[in-house]
């Protein structure tokens, strides 16, 4: 399995989920779906890039919670896509396994943030 640190990973993660959600039907249950696990799902890495270019140490901790929320929304479109599109679970439970790692991974920083701060 390759590697990447966590700026490419997200990006990879955006990518990939970019190219799925052009392959699911556009029907009027989907559609909304689309739209959401989009917003969330590109807006992690986009809120780890910024978090990364911090001004401060509060806005790098704020920049990595948006991210970790956004990685907990992600998962939650992706259950419902998995559900409203089943002939697409194996592609979509691959997405949701990511989403889940980042969700883990951006819980950790914070941890050891608010660790390093007491």
């Amino acid at each position: 399995m390759k590697k990447y640190g966590l700026e490419e990973r997200t990006l990879e993660f955006s990518k990939k989920l970019l190219m799925l959600v052009k392959s699911i039907p556009k029907s009027i249950d989907n559609y909304p779906l689309i739209k959401q696990v989009t917003k969330s799902g590109t807006s992690i890495g986009a809120n780890y890039m910024e978090a990364n270019g911090a001004e401060s140490k509060n806005d790098f901790k704020h920049k990595i919670r948006i991210s970790l929320k956004e990685a907990r929304e992600t998962k939650y479109w992706l259950k419902l896509l998995i559900s409203t599109n089943p002939e697409k679970v194996n592609e979509l439970e691959v997405l949701l396994k990511e989403s889940h790692e980042l969700t883990l991974i951006f819980a950790k920083i914070i941890i050891t943030c608010n660790t390093k701060n007491t």
